[in-house]
């Protein structure tokens, strides 16, 4: 059958073998035109506001996708929402969430299920409606790559109507007391390079420094610092090397200070 809502199975470096599932149009959809988006440039009609929401519901056929490429990954690690855009834009997420947990529940899996995941850019996380959402997955990929004002506009290049960074890494640790205690929250900090000299990249210590408090702040379950695998949205940014990661990690850790908190680089 032809394949409308999933991607995959692939192996993930920070999730291991998932299934992609798309819940926003062919098209990409967000709040955000990050410059290093991997998906691509957020087309300006594209760029919508935080509140904006769509209605997509799912149609009989994604049930049977599941089922269909499910049945034949029994070692899968995880099935994860994202991929085009801002998934909390569309009002049927929990529609979809609902569909693959009782498909999962129905097959057989060679060592455990796998979890139910969500990739947000953590843009609509401060409304409350939201945060109610997110928070029945199992693992919750949130997204936070800045922590300055001027690091945010840069990098994210946020709609308009996008709240602050600071609302942001409010409503971030809200989530994070609001979560079940067996879900996770994980803090997902992408950093690159710039070749050109008039644009500062967010491999800025400034936002590092910034970061490193915002998380301590937050307390998530764990932080993955990572960057570009791929050919970015904008020509101009590139990936930072291992080394540099490291360094970034024992930097966080020596702010953060919280055994609870693991903070990894990939």
């Amino acid at each position: 059958m032809p394949r409308v809502y999933t991607y995959g199975p692939f192996q993930s470096r920070r999730l291991g073998l998932s299934l992609g599932i798309n819940v926003l149009p062919n098209y990409k959809l967000c709040t955000f035109n990050c410059v290093y988006c991997e998906v691509g440039i957020t087309e300006k009609e594209n760029l919508v506001s935080p509140d904006f929401r769509i209605k997509i519901p799912p149609s009989a056929s994604f049930r049977r996708e599941l089922i269909s490429i499910l049945t034949h990954v029994p070692h899968l690690d995880s099935i994860t929402f994202g991929y085009n855009g801002e998934p909390t834009l569309n009002d049927n997420l929990l529609d979809f969430l609902d569909i693959a947990i009782k498909v999962r529940s129905k097959l057989n899996w060679i060592k455990q299920a796998p979890q139910l995941t969500i990739f947000t850019n953590s843009s609509t996380a401060n409304q409350k409606q939201i945060r109610e959402k997110i928070k029945r997955f199992e693992l919750v990929l949130a997204k936070l790559d800045v922590a300055t004002s001027e690091d945010y506009k840069r990098t994210n290049r946020p709609h308009i109507n996008s709240p602050t960074i600071e609302a942001i890494i409010d409503s971030l640790g809200e989530l994070k007391q609001e979560m079940p205690k067996n879900h996770k929250l994980a803090i997902q900090t992408l950093l690159y390079n710039s070749y050109k000299e008039d644009f500062t990249p967010n491999n800025n210590n400034e936002n590092i420094e910034k970061l490193a408090y915002a998380i301590k702040r937050i307390k998530p379950d764990n932080v993955q610092i990572y960057s570009i695998a791929r050919i970015p949205a904008e020509y101009f940014v590139y990936s930072i090397g291992d080394i540099r990661k490291q360094e970034i990690v024992k930097y966080i850790e020596n702010i953060v200070q919280n055994k609870n908190v693991q903070i990894n680089f990939y």
